[in-house]
């Protein structure tokens, strides 16, 4: 097939086979832009003839073009993302139980379903995404979730509320894996890092920002023969309707079909992604050996573990923070409050370990050095008696989560190359994250108050075991897998193949350049 055929079936001819047998009959829209370029070349250099320093400071200037459309959008996206899917933890310390009549179990399980349609979903949602285009995509979920957190401030059972979280969940699925997954086709790798650290501390601070949007919600108990919980619902879903519908302006198609970039810009995009190694800078029609490669890959696997070891403990955290603080003796509103600050310094260190690891290029050792943070941090709330020492606990808990989460996302990415397996890895790893929020949402129940030691137990035992301990292990395998790159030991899966075949081998490719190995552009970012 030469290059038009490949361009034509890509842009607007009938779906693979493959992408029939998953159902998706839509094709894609952001291909190909550059259209008379062959397969893994990269486009002309539009600044050929400048200087050096000329070049960099043209690059300067298009990140910054880059940072400025891309990233302030997207993080007001998830905050409201995690806002609207923690937001029943305040609303419970508001009288959310006793209006709708529901026991404690009934609320454990009302979170619960959230997680279940939200993981099951996630899987798929990067391969919709790369399909039907981010400024479709993107908009139209928050749409429907928007709608279902309005409808959750009006009914008036446990049966709507269970229905309620069930579509959130779902409609909510698309949006975090999606967003890593869109970022890592516009950033280098070693740029992605501190922009996901950026994008994820949104949710820190919809922490923050959550406890004193729902103390003040709280004042319009009464109007309308609505409670305040219920008004944290509808006004906060009403203003994610808003928010979709102004993306389907704010949010940008892949780098080739952005429509904020000239012609020269995106070329510069697309040669700055080519030269990472990356296969996002070529368009590749979906495969389901892409989906194969994916579940074949066993840092898919050991990613996800790690993934669930600090996704588990956020999920717990975030939905029982206010509980937590409230069983130490303060009241809900007091409580509400005192929940800002351990967000207000997660979200700061979650930016500070996205820079650091860009810079030293060692995610691994930033995971095992933060998630000490929260193995002490729970140890403290699993120890202590004073509320004076289990509020600092929080505090430690929070620095030794939320880094993690951005951080593992980036290092999963990093070691993941071509476009769907990238997708369907993010998609596997943050989905089995958020499984676990099923036993997050299960384990702080009112007779273990006011200490919980069965919920504070189980998150230690997940940061032990899971994010410190996967962690580690992920860290030394990928060094024995550099150390069998560097002696030539893996040279065998290169022999015979063509220019073409290799690229798209993905991660475990090597490239050849004068019939030598180019190890280090190509190694394992541990």
């Amino acid at each position: 097939m030469d290059f038009k055929d490949k361009r034509d079936s890509d842009s607007g001819g009938s779906p693979s086979d493959d992408e029939k047998k998953i159902g998706l009959e839509r094709p894609a829209l952001e291909a190909g832009a550059l259209e008379s370029r062959g397969h893994g070349q990269p486009p002309p250099d539009p600044d050929a003839g400048l200087s050096e320093e000329e070049k960099a400071r043209i690059d300067r200037r298009l990140l910054w073009k880059l940072d400025l459309r891309l990233i302030p959008w997207l993080c007001l996206l998830y905050l409201i993302s995690f806002l609207d899917r923690t937001n029943i933890g305040n609303a419970r310390l508001f009288g959310l139980e006793k209006s709708l009549h529901i026991t404690s179990g009934q609320y454990n399980a009302a979170l619960s379903i959230f997680f279940v349609s939200y993981s099951l979903a996630e899987p798929l949602t990067n391969v919709l995404l790369k399909r039907l285009r981010p400024s479709v995509f993107i908009p139209a979920i928050m749409l429907a979730w928007g709608l279902c957190m309005t409808v959750m401030g009006l009914v008036h059972d446990f049966q709507g509320l269970m229905a309620t979280r069930f579509f959130l969940g779902l409609a909510e699925a698309g949006l975090f894996p999606g967003i890593n997954y869109y970022l890592s086709c516009w950033y280098r790798r070693d740029e992605f890092g501190i922009r996901a650290a950026i994008f994820f501390s949104a949710a820190a601070v919809s922490g923050s920002f959550g406890g004193l949007l729902a103390a003040a919600i709280q004042n319009m108990d009464g109007v309308g023969n609505k409670r305040g919980w219920a008004w944290i619902f509808i006004l906060e879903g009403i203003a994610t309707v808003l928010v979709g519908i102004a993306s389907f302006w704010m949010v940008f198609d892949f780098p080739d079909k952005a429509t904020f970039l000239s012609d020269v810009d995106r070329q510069r995009v697309l040669r700055r992604l080519k030269a990472d190694q990356q296969s996002s800078a070529e368009h590749e029609e979906f495969r389901m050996s892409y989906f194969w490669a994916s579940v074949k890959d066993w840092k898919t696997w050991l990613y996800a573990v790690i993934y669930m070891g600090c996704d588990g403990p956020l999920y717990a955290f975030s939905l029982f923070l206010p509980t937590i603080i409230n069983g130490l003796g303060y009241e809900s509103t007091t409580a509400q409050l005192l929940s800002v600050p351990p967000y207000a310094a997660a979200a700061l260190l979650t930016v500070a370990i996205g820079y650091i690891a860009d810079r030293t290029h060692q995610r691994g050792l930033c995971n095992l050095g933060v998630s000490v943070f929260g193995v002490v941090g729970f140890a403290m709330l699993l120890s202590a008696r004073s509320p004076g020492v289990q509020y600092a606990g929080t505090f430690l808990a929070a620095l030794g989560i939320y880094p993690c989460i951005a951080n593992t996302i980036t290092w999963a990415s990093n070691n993941t190359e071509g476009v769907y397996k990238r997708g369907v890895t993010l998609g596997f790893v943050i989905g089995w994250g958020n499984l676990n929020g099923v036993v997050s949402s299960n384990i702080y129940r009112r007779v273990d108050r006011p200490l919980y030691r069965i919920g504070h137990g189980v998150v230690f035992s997940y940061l032990v075991l899971f994010l410190l301990g996967g962690s580690g292990l992920q860290y030394l395998l990928l060094k024995k897998e550099n150390a069998k790159r560097r002696a030539g030991k893996l040279d065998h899966m290169v022999a015979g193949k063509s220019e073409k075949e290799i690229e798209a081998m993905g991660d475990v490719r090597y490239v050849t350049l004068t019939h030598s190995i180019c190890m280090e552009r190509l190694k394992m970012r541990y």
